[in-house]
């Protein structure tokens, strides 16, 4: 199963709060209780997230995190990228995939270019995208039939 981990969907809930909240500075332990993160994994992510460049802290009495650039400019991949690295479904997809059958592999190019397609729908979904909560619910196609995501309020 591809699943994202519950630190890079925390993440994303963190991401979400300072989108809601640009016009503002916010303090780790301001975001743990706006969110119902404990403040240790709050500081954790936001580390990982000011490395990877999508928050800027700023230090002091006044001081906190805000986005780094708009929500629009924040991909999914970006997110996953920071907190999980690069995605790869398999080794030789990743970038420093080391398969000892890649050599007399028959389905590894087929792997990559899924990893690909994966890749690009993640940068093509915006941290503007993840936080809309009223959009509609996507339909997708399963062996040729419509499968329809439920929103159960989640």
């Amino acid at each position: 199963m591809l699943r994202i981990s519950k630190l890079t969907d925390y993440g994303t809930v963190l991401l979400a709060h300072l989108a809601a909240n640009q016009a503002t500075v916010c303090s780790a332990a301001d975001v743990a209780q706006a969110t119902g993160i404990g403040l240790p994994t709050v500081s954790k992510l936001f580390k990982s997230l000011a490395r990877a460049g999508l928050v800027k802290s700023t230090r002091g009495s006044n001081g906190g995190y805000r986005l780094s650039r708009g929500p629009q400019h924040i991909s999914a991949a970006d997110v996953i990228d920071a907190l999980e690295g690069p995605v790869s479904i398999t080794e030789c997809s990743a970038v420093d995939g080391d398969c000892e059958h890649e050599g007399v592999c028959s389905v590894g190019t087929a792997w990559q270019r899924v990893n690909l397609a994966i890749r690009r729908a993640l940068t093509d979904v915006t941290l503007n995208d993840l936080i809309r909560s009223n959009g509609p619910v996507p339909t997708f196609r399963f062996a040729g039939l419509p499968i329809t995501v439920e929103n159960n309020g989640d």
